[in-house]
């Protein structure tokens, strides 16, 4: 039996009458009860890291990760943000808050974070804890047969959704969006901070109850020649050209912040596997650009002809996971002033 939350839906549901999917798509499920689901960032940000800082970086890391309480899987990647600045990310995933807790507690990672040390290196650094329950989440894969992210927890099982091949969908899946409406309390556009110089300093900035944290993956390590050169010459520009509009246009998109990463192996060799991490205000922000916006339409018209084409041959798998935060505080240090959600909303200095 796969584990599930539902309400009697006070909320209309997005799904048209009698719509039926056009191609199958399948979503996470866990089989033991779930509380909580945790996705937590750790990055090193650097104008020039090089391998050997990101090793050491991945390592001590990696070195935390090794406890009773460490996590169920993690990921090492790589991105430049808007600034050309290189952010080494390591993300892990917990699905039990006390396990996550106790870990964090006696963390050699989150203690190395704290030091003051960290004030005055050449590099900065920066935390993002993604803690929601059970019922503000969603995922959504094109295959069966891939595991990333939450996907590689403990007890996760992979089942078919119905909810799918429809705008809107992805709010269908959010078990809480049945009895809420998962608005922003900013409403249209996020309020913009106080300028804070980032360098030198230790930030702490609390993100907004149902901001929108997507992670939102490609995988192609497996395309023969005719479907890569499709991914490498149709897909990936026109994922590009969405991101880079999203990246452009914040304020009337909603988003916050947006990373490109690149998956990493454990040499540091860019894996045929990349993600976007991108904060919204809200779902409602999200939707809008991903209904409506030509940028997007174009990726998900030609996803729907190559599924047409490929079928079950079909060897490019696109995914999400979706999180609808309550609340969460983040943490940046001696990083840029543009890192994250510092643009946004009111931080706190530490001294």
């Amino acid at each position: 039996m796969v584990f599930h939350v539902e309400y009697e839906r006070t909320v209309p549901a997005r799904k048209p009458d009698g719509h039926a999917p056009a191609a199958p798509r399948y979503a996470l499920g866990w089989n033991k009860p779930v509380s909580a689901i945790i996705s937590d960032y750790f990055a090193l940000q650097g104008e020039e890291l090089n391998w050997s800082q990101e090793r050491a970086f991945f390592d001590r890391a990696r070195e935390s990760f090794d406890h009773p309480f460490g996590p169920d899987s993690s990921e090492i990647m790589r991105a430049k943000d808007e600034r050309g600045m290189t952010n080494a990310v390591v993300v892990a995933y917990w699905t039990d808050p006390v396990k996550h807790a106790r870990w964090a507690a006696g963390s050699p990672l989150v203690a190395w974070l704290k030091e003051d040390a960290r004030l005055t290196d050449t590099t900065g650094t920066w935390r993002e804890t993604i803690s929601v329950p059970y019922d503000r989440h969603e995922t959504i894969y094109s295959e069966n047969w891939y595991r990333i992210g939450i996907g590689q927890t403990d007890g996760s099982v992979i089942v078919s959704s119905a909810a799918n091949g429809y705008f809107g969908a992805a709010r269908d899946r959010i078990p809480l969006a049945a009895i809420d409406r998962l608005e922003s309390p900013h409403g249209e556009r996020a309020p913009q901070s106080k300028p804070v110089a980032g360098r030198g300093q230790r930030l702490l900035v609390t993100a907004p109850v149902n901001m929108v944290t997507l992670r939102s993956g490609q995988y192609w390590a497996i395309a023969d020649a005719e479907q890569l050169g499709d991914y490498i010459e149709n897909m990936r520009p026109r994922l590009l050209t969405g991101t880079d509009y999203l990246g452009e246009h914040k304020q009337e998109t909603g988003t916050l912040s947006l990373l490109v990463l690149a998956n990493l192996d454990d040499d540091g060799t860019e894996r045929r596997e990349s993600c976007v991490v991108a904060h919204f205000l809200s779902l409602a922000h999200l939707e809008a650009w991903s209904a409506a916006h030509k940028t997007h339409l174009d990726i998900y018209r030609h996803a729907i002809a190559m599924n047409r084409k490929y079928k079950e041959q079909r060897q490019f798998v696109s995914w999400h996971e979706l999180f609808v935060l309550q609340t969460a505080t983040f943490e940046y240090v001696n990083c840029h002033p543009d890192t994250g959600l510092l643009p946004y909303f009111e931080s706190v200095v530490c001294i």
